[in-house]
């Protein structure tokens, strides 16, 4: 792209007519193309049951789908409670951070949705365990209800 204030007025005028600039600058940083989006899949993490992907990795970031407390094999919850679940939603997160190349020790933000607040020091348990010293930016919240009625979802967005 070009840079909008640098354009004499009528080759401006031209290209805006053929929409190879827009009507209004944008500062230089933004007139780089955008780096191509990479999904990320893998068996060891539940399958997409919907229109998404397990994760997608943009501009050096992973971003992840929620994950549940599922047994990416048999595609159901694990038996058990909120302990259970968690251990297992952070399994699947793992597997996810894993297949794209990075780590718990990359996760920069979490978010932490709840079926019952009641459960935050269960999950926040077998949270603590699964990511050691590393201490990422985090959101929990109680959800009026989660996708199978899942007792909690994990996501979670880390470097590349």
């Amino acid at each position: 792209m070009l840079a909008n204030a640098v354009l004499r007025p009528a080759l401006r005028t031209s290209l805006l007519r053929s929409r190879l600039i827009t009507a209004t600058p944008c500062p230089l940083q933004y007139q780089r193309t955008m780096s191509s989006i990479q999904t990320i899949q893998t068996p060891n993490a539940p399958a997409a049951i919907g229109p998404y992907s397990q994760a997608v990795v943009a501009n050096g970031f992973l971003y992840t789908a929620g994950q549940l407390g599922f047994d990416p094999k048999k595609m159901d919850f694990v038996a058990g409670g909120i302990k259970e679940q968690t251990e297992q939603a952070l399994k699947n997160l793992k597997a996810i951070l894993e297949a794209a190349g990075t780590s718990v020790d990359k996760v920069v933000k979490t978010t932490i949705f709840l079926k019952d607040m009641n459960d935050f020091n269960a999950m926040n348990k077998e949270y603590t365990k699964a990511f050691g010293s590393a201490r990422p930016a985090r959101s929990a919240v109680q959800a009026a209800r989660l996708p199978r009625d899942a007792l909690v979802e994990i996501e979670a967005v880390a470097l590349v």
